[in-house]
């Protein structure tokens, strides 16, 4: 880490006395005087007694929670940077923590060189903060400079959510980078560049984050899904565009794509039911580059994805009724020319939890 820990306290809260040691340790080793507390009430006594760098929170715990914990700390105390701690299932609500203030967050299970990583995030952006108070009136340049490494380091919090979801869904493996470098191939050879190439890229990262409400024994089934099975997999654009909308209202290309990749051509498709061109041009780019990352797939109920030859014959066929056939034809010249190939799959590995 950065930072010299010798003098610096980490507040560990949590109600789970195992999970605490098991950061506290951590976090010794680190360099940090580490202070402990099984909820809000007692973190915010321990607080005024003594300055503290770094708290970890969980979220759910009894008298006083992690989120009104976070907003007490942002208040009265805010050069101290503050990192959540959460199950994948409230993954929503961390999110929403970010945008109280919170420095980062931990999902459960976490490997314990996640929770360095994400210290060392989390207290380079403190840093940042804190750097800013003073640059910014006189130094507009440096502190246009330290915005811009902050807004990096929210969106890898943003696209961490990603990696979120892989949990729950193993054959989504990889699938949400993949379909970022299609879309950002495919608005290449479209003559796209600059801030909105950037925001086709975010775009793809994050287009499925609202698979994490979906449940998982629909997310893997191995068969066909029920018509209500399917109508509740297909609320994800939804769930995920409310999940992101606090934090990347200003790209709304990004979101764009997340709430109307599952839009038709035609206009049957989820949730808007647009039609042709009042689907947004970055949606229809993201939807056919989707559609071919999924063919070209192993799947739950197809063990064996389709060569590209067939996705593009497939992509073909469904232009001007599932796709909007500009995007299809700049997807089989990205083909041809190259540009596109078949990025190999991130093998799976297991998790290594605590909590």
């Amino acid at each position: 880490m950065s930072e010299d820990h010798a003098t610096q306290y980490c507040l560990i809260v949590d109600d789970e006395p195992r999970l605490r040691q098991v950061l506290v340790h951590l976090m010794r080793n680190d360099g940090f005087t580490c202070l402990e507390a099984g909820n809000g009430e007692e973190a915010l006594a321990h607080l005024e007694l003594q300055t503290v760098t770094l708290v970890m929170s969980d979220l759910r715990m009894p008298r006083m929670d992690g989120l009104e914990l976070l907003r007490r700390v942002r208040g009265r105390w805010p050069d101290t940077a503050v990192v959540m701690i959460t199950a994948v299932a409230d993954v929503e609500v961390a999110v929403s923590c970010l945008a109280i203030g919170a420095m980062d967050y931990l999902t459960k299970p976490f490997h314990l060189e996640e929770v360095r990583a994400r210290v060392a995030q989390a207290l380079e952006k403190r840093r940042l903060v804190v750097e800013n108070r003073g640059y910014q009136e006189t130094l507009e340049e440096k502190v246009a400079v330290q915005a811009r490494r902050l807004e990096e380091l929210f969106l890898a919090s943003v696209q961490s959510l990603a990696e979120a979801l892989e949990v729950k869904d193993p054959y989504t493996r990889g699938h949400s980078v993949r379909v970022s470098h299609y879309s950002v191939m495919i608005a290449r050879e479209l003559g796209l560049d600059g801030e909105l190439l950037r925001q086709i890229e975010l775009g793809g990262h994050v287009h499925d984050i609202g698979k994490i409400g979906v449940r998982e024994d629909v997310l893997n089934k191995p068969g066909k899904l029920t018509d209500a099975e399917y109508e509740h997999i297909m609320t994800h654009p939804v769930v995920g565009w409310r999940i992101l909308a606090p934090l990347l209202g200003d790209t709304p290309v990004a979101l764009n794509i997340v709430r109307s990749h599952h839009e038709r051509f035609d206009g049957r498709g989820v949730p808007d039911r647009l039609l042709g061109e009042q689907i947004p041009f970055e949606a229809r780019i993201a939807a056919v580059a989707d559609s071919f990352d999924a063919m070209t797939s192993d799947r739950p109920y197809r063990p064996d994805g389709m060569s590209i030859e067939a996705s593009i014959a497939e992509l073909v066929r469904c232009s001007g009724t599932q796709f909007d056939p500009k995007i299809v034809t700049a997807m089989v010249g990205a083909v041809e020319s190259g540009r596109i190939t078949l990025v190999p799959r991130v093998p799976s590995y297991a998790s290594v939890g605590v909590g």
